[in-house]
């Protein structure tokens, strides 16, 4: 096998012009239009200010590519040989030396044309005309109307397959990208090719199965083997086997004694073994495919029970709580991703306790870096299809056919990572069937189509996955109830999606009124830090209702049901900066709230996963981290309520109770302390209880109502708040505090902040201490991005909390004071 890349950084060299131009200008593949006109200067930056507006033209217009590339002799003359395009975004015209080779429709597959023949040795000309994907969703929505847009997305966006939020949706703009988005390469061969291989493992007691159900396409008459070779984590020892190839076909498989297990973030290691396959003539190797997995089972556990049916993920034998978030495309423009940017938000969340995302239905299938690095953190995938939130035409035969190649692609490509826990059909359009009014007996044509998607998501989708990937289950949407339109929202069985605190416009208090099986989303927005508000709004379009800020908010009302809910806790914040932190606080409470309930209902709720993890441009929204990797403060508070063990308080008016829960697989022995103190650091009363917490579990270890201390003689409500304190042997390892009133009505003072800062290794030590109560304390350091080891915290009266945070390359512990911040919720209004 000889193969030839023909992207940028492979040699070939790439123009581009507007439908219509004489000019050609350089281009990168694989990129786009977007990213190539904004490296030329000629499109402004879409992410500053409203430019997103000034560059619609882009996607409204035609573009043609133009690469050219020179190829050997040997590859020229191979008796077999193949264009393969993994990634074409989306309806283009793909000419080879001036011969068409056929048309691309769907961003999400790979394409592949015999190009035997038409290949010359040395230089060669392939062209790629782009038509408006744009122009032609509009057209066809005029033809046949479907659902209402989300947000400012796109009417008709259904009819073309890419990824359905870069038409716009309600966190992310409207900016369609067009241009070869993955790899497009030469692959030429003698013999025979690899088709498709399936690998499979089975996990039985302390032996393991690794098999490879190899198809290739064959051309020659000679003899092939087919080979497996299995390499153990450690490199240091192999599992080898081999067998004829008989009509195209051959099954391999080794035995494994003693596997290594992989396991989930939190439960143990993720162990990855190298998986090999190739085919051999004669004539030495014809083609190879090499791929790593984890050994491991995974079930859903869906059992009659006291409140329904359970929706537990069973790992190795063991039922993991799921903790985590939705993840959405990490960058509008997809191409400009590289290895660190994936790194980096992956390894967030698993230094958050996460073991579970979700990868969205409106986004697209991820390059395999984020799939290696999902294995490697031990990140399990809850997987969806991409459909999202709309009808679809799923009563057209020809788009049918379109998203079998789709699912056969991606299901083929993606079977062995270990990560993948589940296929999921859409995102919420079952909902949209049941509560948002698509239903209509009297239109034919959405009678029509609630029967497509019936046929489609509970009988076509799944046998597809059944034939593909019989290893895995299969979901029909989320949420859903795996039962056609019946109440896909359902607190009884199956996954939920919570948003009547957001949408519903209801207090926090409201997440704990709800006992979902599995919270597959639920959220709430916040601001981006303010270092982030820079790179788009100026100084005087930092306000809530400027122009500007409005405009990186799509949710509607968003940046009014931020500062309606922030009345109901904090007082009115006396600058903009103190509003952004402000919202980032309110935002982390809200989601903690909820997940603290759920995980104290461990033994009826089996996940969490907040709405989300990421963003993919500047803006105001649902993520714990922002389009330029900056934890919010809803991440660092995601490290806490995330903990293997557990320490909330379920506050009840003046009753304060104490929940221990655990992850661990084993017992947990400690000591819990609780006081009544006030904000100045005055102990009223105090206590501790010894705690021996059995594995997987959720207790309650103390409860005591303080009404005749906090309404005794005097109402002393809002000077008095509840310390919790969880201790292994002598180490504090987690605090938690509640208070009798809202934050807002808190009698906080200056808390007299002072903090320390030494030096351990590469990393700086900071300690603050606080005179009196400082509520959601919080560290930056300007000029440097850091991550702190911990963030908006609480510090009690008389207290110092221990910080640790990498020392930026090039500083000196003399400037990093300087240039550190200490904060607390009282600076907010004073």
């Amino acid at each position: 096998m000889l193969t030839q890349s023909l992207t940028s950084s492979k040699g070939a060299v790439w123009t581009f012009r507007q439908a219509g131009e004489e000019e050609w200008l350089p281009a990168t593949v694989p990129g786009g239009v977007h990213t190539d006109l904004l490296a030329l200067g000629r499109i402004p930056d879409p992410f500053v200010a409203d430019n997103e507006l000034k560059v619609q033209w882009v996607a409204e217009s035609e573009w043609e590519y133009r690469g050219v590339f020179t190829v050997s002799p040997e590859l020229a003359q191979a008796p077999h040989l193949f264009l393969v395009a993994d990634g074409v975004d989306t309806l283009a015209d793909v000419r080879l030396n001036g011969k068409v080779l056929g048309k691309t429709e769907n961003a999400f597959r790979q394409y592949r044309w015999d190009v035997a023949g038409l290949v010359k040795a040395g230089e060669n000309e392939i062209r790629v005309f782009f038509h408006s994907a744009v122009k032609f969703c509009r057209q066809r929505n005029q033809e046949k109307p479907l659902t209402p847009k989300v947000g400012m997305s796109l009417e008709g966006s259904v009819f073309v397959r890419k990824a359905p939020c870069q038409f716009g949706w309600d966190w992310g703009p409207k900016l369609p990208p067009i241009g070869v988005w993955r790899d497009l390469r030469l692959e030429g061969y003698t013999q025979a090719r690899l088709d498709d291989v399936h690998f499979r493992q089975r996990v039985e007691g302390k032996k393991a199965y690794i098999s490879a159900d190899v198809r290739a396409e064959v051309w020659g008459k000679t003899p092939l083997t087919a080979h497996l070779r299995v390499t153990a984590p450690n490199g240091k020892k192999t599992f080898e086997t081999s067998a004829p190839l008989v009509e195209g076909t051959a099954a391999l498989q080794v035995a494994i004694s003693n596997p290594q297990l992989w396991w989930p973030n939190g439960y143990g290691d993720q162990p990855l073994y190298r998986v090999e396959v190739w085919l051999e003539s004669s004539e030495g190797v014809e083609d190879q495919k090499a791929v790593q997995m984890g050994l491991r089972t995974i079930e859903l556990r869906r059992e009659p029970d006291e409140w329904g049916e359970s929706f537990t993920f069973i790992v190795n034998g063991v039922p993991v709580f799921m903790k985590g978030a939705d993840w959405i495309p990490a960058d509008s423009f997809p191409t400009r991703l590289t290895e660190a940017h994936y790194e980096h938000l992956i390894r967030s969340a698993a230094e958050t306790h996460q073991n579970m995302l979700r990868v969205w239905g409106g986004g697209f299938y991820e390059d395999e870096r984020f799939y290696d690095l999902c294995d490697r953190y031990g990140i399990l995938l809850w997987h969806d299809f991409m459909f999202a939130c709309y009808i679809y035409p799923h009563d057209e035969a020809e788009f049918i056919e379109n998203l079998r190649y789709e699912v056969e692609d991606n299901v083929r490509r993606l079977r062995h990572r270990t990560c993948i826990a589940l296929w999921c059909g859409n995102n919420e359009m079952e909902q949209g069937w049941a509560d948002w009014g698509w239903t209509n007996p009297t239109n034919p044509l959405m009678v029509t189509e609630r029967e497509a998607y019936e046929r489609f998501f509970y009988h076509t989708l799944p046998a597809w996955v059944e034939k593909l990937d019989p290893d895995r289950p299969y979901w029909p949407s989320s949420a859903s109830s795996n039962e056609p339109f019946v109440n896909p929202n359902s607190q009884d069985r199956g996954d939920m999606h919570y948003w009547d605190v957001w949408h519903g416009r209801k207090p926090f208090t409201a997440y704990r009124t709800v006992y979902p099986r599995f919270m597959s989303e639920f959220g709430f927005q916040s601001l981006p830090p303010l270092e982030t508000i820079r790179t788009y709004a100026d100084p005087e379009d930092w306000n809530m209702t400027s122009y500007i800020m409005e405009h990186h908010q799509r949710s509607a009302s968003g940046n009014g049901l931020m500062i309606t809910q922030m009345t109901e806790s904090f007082r009115m914040p006396k600058d903009f900066p103190s509003l952004v932190y402000l919202s980032m606080v309110l935002q982390a409470e809200g989601i903690r709230y909820g997940v603290e309930h759920w995980r104290r209902n461990r033994d009826r709720v089996s996940g969490t996963l907040y709405w989300q993890l990421n963003d993919c441009w500047p803006v105001a929204s649902w993520s714990s981290i922002d389009y330029f990797g900056r934890w919010k403060a809803l991440h660092y508070a995601a490290k806490r309520f995330y903990a293997p063990v557990l320490l909330s308080i379920e506050d009840q008016g003046t009753k304060m109770k104490v929940h221990l829960t655990s992850d661990l697989t084993t017992a947990w022995e400690g000591r819990v302390r609780w006081a009544l103190v006030s904000v100045d650091g005055q102990i009223v009363l105090s206590g501790e209880v010894p705690v021996n917490l059995a594995p997987l579990s959720s207790q309650a270890v103390f409860s005591q109502d303080f009404a005749g201390v906090v309404f005794g003689e005097e109402d002393r409500s809002r000077e008095l708040v509840f310390l919790a304190e969880l201790y292994r042997e002598n180490e504090c390892i987690s605090r938690s505090l509640a208070t009798f009133v809202p934050n807002k009505h808190l009698k906080l003072s200056d808390p007299g902040l002072e903090y320390s800062i030494h030096r351990e290794g590469n990393r700086a030590v900071i300690v603050v201490q606080a005179r009196k109560l400082a509520r959601f304390v919080e560290l930056k350091l300007e000029g440097a991005d850091v991550i702190f080891s911990d963030n908006y915290f609480d510090v009690p009266a008389g207290f110092s909390v221990t910080v640790t945070c990498p020392i930026p390359k090039g500083w000196t512990l003399k400037r990093m004071s300087k240039a550190l911040r200490v904060t607390s919720l009282y600076e907010s209004f004073a």
